[in-house]
């Protein structure tokens, strides 16, 4: 093949246009991947809106990626083969060189690559990538399941089990969308005793299908501070809603000593005050995704508990179809591209 196709945004906000590309030869350090699957997820939206500095258009977005690699450029990692199957997260490669990377704490490299921010992401047949964003995917996981676990699942994974929870422990998880019902299924797997948090009673049914042991409805009367005060305070909140009123309302139903972990964005301020932290010494931290080690270990657990996302599949040629539907929230629960 001498040419591949990308679905790409030629300037700010601009819609997807299919684009035929001629293919580039990886070079040292890096492969090229055959794209087979990539999710499209909400932070897409970031990079297409020029929401954060250095977007370079046209953009080619996509950081849920798994594909089999190509080719393996000079210097490459000899561990890594063609036909091997892979998957490229947000973590899309680091630095190496950074006061984070030296102490191996590659996640928050300041120079972090993002796909579809450093360089052309996975909506596409073929991308290159550094050779450190690689993961292996696990026999026994499809591709269209892989992508979204790259980035959604591993967010929600690590979230959990870099927390202070133990098995046993309350653990609510607020929001079951592209984030939260994985969040429900990997706390559930690990151990704790789960509640799901989200609006609306209809939500109850598919929290109880997803595992959760509880469910409240964050627009019933009582308020959801007090519904998890009933249960006995919850040890640790995993905050997928990108809503921060959301997120603020959960910070007095912690237990003491327990733990907001927020991994939902939004650019709004928290109304949390220091005395709801300093009288039951309760923290609040921010979560990152996590390496490509971490996405291949997600995969791993995931493959262990059949723990799979709930995704719905367009090919390449209807990635606005796709796109639209993930923003206007119509995703049950991740939209995917496939037919690279």
């Amino acid at each position: 093949m001498s040419s591949y196709r990308v679905a790409q945004a030629g300037a700010v906000g601009a819609p997807f246009e299919i684009v035929e590309r001629e293919v580039p030869e990886p070079g040292p350090g890096h492969v090229r991947i055959a794209v087979d699957a990539c999710g499209v997820c909400h932070s897409d939206a970031m990079f297409v809106g020029a929401m954060v500095p250095g977007v370079r258009f046209p953009v080619v977005p996509g950081h849920e990626v798994a594909g089999r690699i190509d080719a393996v450029g000079e210097g490459t990692y000899s561990g890594w083969r063609v036909g091997d199957r892979v998957a490229v997260g947000w973590f899309g490669g680091s630095c190496g060189h950074c006061t984070p990377c030296r102490q191996g704490d590659f996640i928050v490299c300041p120079q972090l690559k993002v796909p579809g921010w450093a360089y052309d992401g996975g909506f596409a047949e073929m991308m290159v990538a550094p050779a450190d964003a690689l993961a292996r995917i696990p026999d026994g996981l499809a591709a269209p399941d892989a992508g979204p676990l790259a980035c959604a699942g591993v967010t929600t994974y690590n979230g959990l089990r870099r927390s202070s929870g133990r098995p046993g422990d309350l653990v609510a998880v607020l929001g079951i969308g592209g984030l939260g019902h994985l969040g429900v299924r990997y706390a559930v797997a690990m151990g704790f005793e789960v509640v799901a948090i989200a609006r609306g009673a209809d939500k109850g049914d598919l929290a109880k299908q997803l595992g959760a042991h509880h469910y409240i409805d964050s627009t019933a009367k009582t308020g959801v501070a007090d519904a998890l005060q009933s249960l006995g305070g919850a040890r640790v909140v995993l905050a997928t809603a990108a809503n921060s009123s959301a997120i603020t309302a959960t910070a007095d139903g912690l237990a003491h000593r327990g733990e907001l972990v927020v991994i939902g964005a939004d650019t709004e301020p928290l109304g949390i005050n220091p005395t709801q932290l300093l009288m039951r010494a309760r923290v609040v931290r921010g979560h990152p995704s996590g390496t490509a080690q971490d996405v291949q270990e997600t995969m791993e657990f995931s493959v262990l508990h059949g723990i799979r996302p709930m995704t719905e599949s367009m090919p390449l040629e209807q990635a606005n179809e796709a796109y639209g539907k993930m923003l206007a929230g119509a995703a049950r629960f991740r939209m995917v591209l496939t037919g690279g």
